[in-house]
């Protein structure tokens, strides 16, 4: 399945690549965990037991979305399975056609995510490899 690159669809990509680096958490959100930048396995790397490979990963710097589904990221997906959603997002974005600054959209992307990491069907399947990351 092919999708276009109009206008929409560009804005969908810039505002999913706004979340990977700055998170949908609340901005008061106490829970948040400073950690090293993404280094394999360096010293007071969070690690994660992830939910999508099932195996002990580097995780995320930071919470990724508010409320207590970000806070079950955080603790359970690695920054490999981030990037996944994150090519999975866009799809969602423009096949939905949604619009990242209405509550109803937002509401949509949080029960997609949880769908994505802790829904029927979250494993990848036995052998995946994931494709290297664009730019």
């Amino acid at each position: 399945m092919k999708y276009r690159l109009d206008g929409s669809w560009k804005f969908a990509a810039r505002w999913i690549a706004a979340i990977a680096e700055a998170g949908m958490a609340n901005d008061g959100c106490e829970d948040q965990k400073p950690v090293a930048p993404a280094q394999p396995a360096a010293a007071g790397t969070h690690m994660v037991k992830c939910v999508k490979f099932g195996k002990e990963m580097p995780g995320l710097d930071r919470v990724p979305w508010k409320g207590e589904l970000g806070k079950r990221v955080y603790e359970n997906v690695s920054k490999e399975a981030w990037k996944l959603w994150i090519e999975h997002s866009k799809m969602v974005m423009n096949e939905f056609r949604l619009n990242p600054l209405d509550p109803n959209s937002q509401k949509v992307m949080e029960e997609q995510m949880e769908q994505f990491f802790f829904g029927e069907g979250a494993k990848l399947p036995e052998g995946f490899v994931p494709q290297k990351a664009k730019g």
